[in-house]
């Protein structure tokens, strides 16, 4: 099975920047929509931002477009989320997963939803605060 592991998680004050990393193991994410989605306390996770595999296709959340830029290396095997102007509100536990590309393409307008993807990694939390 797809293994992701995302990486790049700390804290960092509002207005900072962090770039996130997921890698993937086992399988070639070349034939892998890859979404990344967040969750915060007492929220539920809600899909931030997704990429098609080719990357030619990528989609955002209201609240996080044109602060945030999703991109991949398929030769690294790995998908970026880089985060600019954080705020506090960006604060949550922040996954990658994956969806194969006959099931999601993130061809669409929306952002991401849970339900299409069937690989996921283990989290990595993202703090924003003075």
């Amino acid at each position: 099975q797809l293994q992701l592991v995302e990486s790049g998680g700390g804290l960092v004050q509002p207005g900072g920047s962090l770039r996130l990393s997921c890698a993937a193991s086992r399988f070639t994410l070349d034939y892998y929509t890859i979404g990344w989605f967040r969750q915060a306390p007492g929220k539920e996770r809600e899909g931030v931002s997704c990429i098609s595999s080719s990357g030619g296709s990528t989609n955002y959340a209201d609240s996080v477009k044109g602060r945030f830029t999703i991109s991949r290396d398929n030769a690294k095997n790995t998908v970026y989320l880089q985060m600019n102007s954080l705020k506090p509100e960006d604060t949550a536990v922040y996954y990658c997963a994956a969806a194969r590309v006959t099931r999601y393409s993130c061809s669409g307008y929306a952002p991401p939803v849970q339900a299409d993807f069937g690989s996921w990694g283990q989290g990595t939390q993202v703090t924003v605060s003075s």
